[in-house]
């Protein structure tokens, strides 16, 4: 396991790059489907790394918190299969159904929306504000090790500021996880 922190290749104030990836539920989705979001919460994450299990019940709770409020979670594989065929489009789907996932979860193929982030880790989360302009990126909380307990909620102080209109405290605080297993 390879482990990583996240890098700052797309800067606060950028527009989201696009995307055209399948969900789990068999649906294309593309930044458009998210115009109406006050807040876009994209996470780069896979379903073998145990930093991102770590991570599955904060998700979760992230969107069962704030989908009344505006904000739509999207999480995007990018991970090759071939060597990690835990994160095959068919085990993505088993994730998302055996964890009860409420959230899109798509399949990056190709790798080039990773890329096109700059996405290094799993998992690497992204916020945007309603004009989809990159406000915040890195970690959920302080707990950046499987097992430890949070004391710092950093994504939920940046969801609420994005929420109520305001700039998120810190715009980078960098998260950890395995890195993105790239297709050689």
């Amino acid at each position: 396991m390879v482990l990583l922190k996240s890098l700052e290749k797309l800067k606060t104030g950028d527009k989201a790059p696009d995307f055209n990836l399948k969900d789990t539920d068999g649906k294309t989705y593309s930044l458009s489907n998210f115009k109406n979001a006050k807040a876009l919460l994209i996470i780069f994450m896979c379903n073998h790394c145990p930093y991102v299990k770590a991570k599955q019940k904060t998700i979760i709770g992230l969107q069962n918190k704030y989908k009344s409020k505006g904000l739509a979670v999207v999480g995007i594989n990018s991970n090759e299969s071939e060597n990690y065929p835990e994160d095959s489009f068919e085990g993505m789907v088993e994730t998302a159904k055996e964890k009860g996932y409420n959230f899109v979860y798509l399949h990056d193929e190709t790798q080039e929306v990773g890329k096109a982030y700059g996405a290094s880790c799993t998992p690497d989360p992204f916020l945007f504000d309603a004009k989809q302009k990159l406000v915040y990126h890195g970690r959920f909380d302080n707990a950046l090790e499987p097992g430890q307990i949070a004391t710092e909620f950093n994504m939920d102080e940046a969801i609420n500021a994005v929420l109520e209109g305001k700039k998120p405290k810190h715009d980078f605080l960098y998260s950890i996880g395995c890195s993105i297993k790239w297709k050689k």
